[in-house]
């Protein structure tokens, strides 16, 4: 190999690793869409729903990137924001509670209401802490996120179901279904995609807003994620129809298991209702 494409492929290695190393995982994408809803009333209309997921503080990338990141979000003064799992990484054993704490005094807040749910991660080390799960829930909750744990709220004549995370310790998704009235509009939100394909759904008819995947974190143009933390490798991100009348949203995150990102920017989700 001659001495100057030598130069020029290492030069492209090192700019190549920077890029994914320290601009793509701060390289913050707002995505846009349209959401409709069955049984939406008139008042709903053009109301928005703000989806955040994963935001992840741990030790391995910088934890005011999601305090900047709720920060520009909250400029856009959503009516409805949910959040789908994920908050913490567990490190060697060690929950990040004090980082975790500052960070939820920024979350953005609905105008209306304000709902989560956990993810595996909430659940500490191999998804079988209890009280890490508690202790996460309480902190969400005193800081006006209202956790659903296999339940549904209505707030402003909109209706959330939460399903606990399907690797957690208390993953009952039909008691979460029990409840639902299709006559209500209604948004589930569910952290990992894999729970689509199982029936526990209930006739539900609508849209399923998860997380869980990143999208990969890296994904190679033209090509599916190497790695995605799913049975049903078809559950990337973004919009994917599921017949039977549902819909599932897969955020790609906004924090970072590992500070490395290709192809997959970081996203928070703003949908504007409409009657289906």
């Amino acid at each position: 190999m001659k001495r100057r494409k030598f130069m020029y492929l290492t030069g492209a290695g090192i700019l190549g690793g920077l890029y994914t190393w320290q601009v793509e995982p701060f390289w913050l994408e707002f995505v846009k869409l349209k959401m409709p809803v069955r049984n939406l009333p008139n008042n709903l209309v053009g109301k928005t729903v703000m989806q955040i997921s994963d935001i992840h503080i741990g030790k391995r990338f910088d934890h005011r990137f999601v305090i900047d990141s709720f920060q520009k979000a909250q400029a856009f003064n959503p009516d409805f924001v949910v959040y789908t799992g994920d908050y913490v990484s567990t490190h060697k054993d060690q929950v990040l509670y004090q980082e975790l704490s500052e960070v939820l005094t920024h979350c953005v807040k609905g105008k209306h209401g304000t709902v989560g749910i956990l993810g595996n991660h909430d659940y500490g080390k191999n998804w079988s802490q209890q009280n890490v799960a508690d202790n996460i829930s309480e902190m969400l909750e005193q800081n006006g996120v209202y956790v659903l744990r296999n339940a549904q709220t209505e707030t402003a004549g909109l209706t959330f179901i939460g399903i606990d995370d399907y690797w957690g310790l208390n993953f009952l998704p039909k008691r979460a279904m029990k409840e639902y009235d299709s006559n209500k509009p209604t948004i589930v939100l569910c952290h990992n995609p894999d729970v689509c394909d199982l029936d526990v759904w209930n006739n539900y008819a609508g849209w399923i807003l998860s997380g869980h995947t990143h999208g990969g974190q890296c994904k190679p143009p033209f090509l599916p994620p190497p790695v995605l933390p799913v049975k049903n490798k078809k559950y990337t991100a973004g919009k994917i129809e599921l017949g039977n009348d549902r819909v599932v949203y897969i955020n790609r995150a906004l924090g970072n298991l590992w500070q490395i990102r290709f192809n997959v920017r970081p996203e928070i989700t703003l949908f504007e209702l409409e009657r289906a």
